[in-house]
């Protein structure tokens, strides 16, 4: 069953997209403001090398453009170990694939608790912070990927999301009706939970008690 997106993210439509500036090459930043190192969310991330305004457009999504049919037949989900996210899903015609003649873009991990969005400019895809953003802080959007089936508990853990936000979701999936409203009381529940642990009742002594260190004498002793 073919998906309505293909991979990394589903654009929101932007005719008032920012013009080009100074210090920019048709409307993108110049040089890159980012970098891409290791992440704690998943695999490579890109990290910001300065401070980024709001509205300032980061970097295009490039690669092969290709059909939806030729992106479900080079990359197939339920073969692979884990799912594919350098596929971009521009419309019902066309998928780009960053894989080909791609750039960093394709490393800018997901987040639910974004700090950019992915913008459709005229058919180009384009990554714009939507916030100030600090030097040293990971770029993220929100993919929402798109399953044209029913949302179950193992697709949950095919695609998971790992961004550590307060609101996780639990997946870069998109969820709709039942399955948003279940997931949110889910989260509304963990987050009393643990605001009830992180305050324990007046005169409840914690049962855990902090290791003792050891002297430089007794370590010295045990060697």
């Amino acid at each position: 069953m073919r998906k309505k997106a293909a991979g990394t993210g589903r654009q929101r439509r932007n005719r008032n997209a920012a013009k080009p500036r100074r210090g920019t090459r048709d409307g993108v930043a110049f040089p890159r403001p980012f970098t891409v190192r290791r992440s704690r969310v998943q695999g490579r991330g890109g990290f910001a090398l300065r401070w980024i305004a709001r509205g300032e457009r980061i970097v295009e999504y490039v690669g092969e453009r290709i059909p939806p049919a030729v992106a479900d037949a080079r990359y197939d989900d339920e073969a692979g170990r884990r799912h594919h996210t350098f596929l971009f899903s521009v419309d019902k015609k066309t998928v780009i694939d960053a894989a080909v003649d791609g750039n960093e873009a394709r490393f800018i991990n997901h987040s639910c608790d974004p700090n950019c969005e992915a913008v459709d400019r005229r058919g180009r895809i384009f990554i714009e912070a939507i916030r100030d953003i600090a030097p040293g802080e990971e770029l993220a959007y929100d993919y929402n990927f798109e399953l044209d089936e029913a949302i179950t508990p193992a697709l949950l853990r095919r695609y998971p999301c790992r961004c550590g936000a307060e609101g996780c979701r639990g997946t870069i999936l998109v969820l709709k009706g039942a399955e948003a409203r279940r997931l949110k009381a889910k989260l509304a529940k963990a987050k009393r939970r643990r605001a009830s642990v992180a305050q324990p009742e007046p005169g409840v002594r914690p049962s855990k008690r902090p290791r003792r260190k050891r002297s430089p004498k007794t370590a010295k002793q045990a060697t």
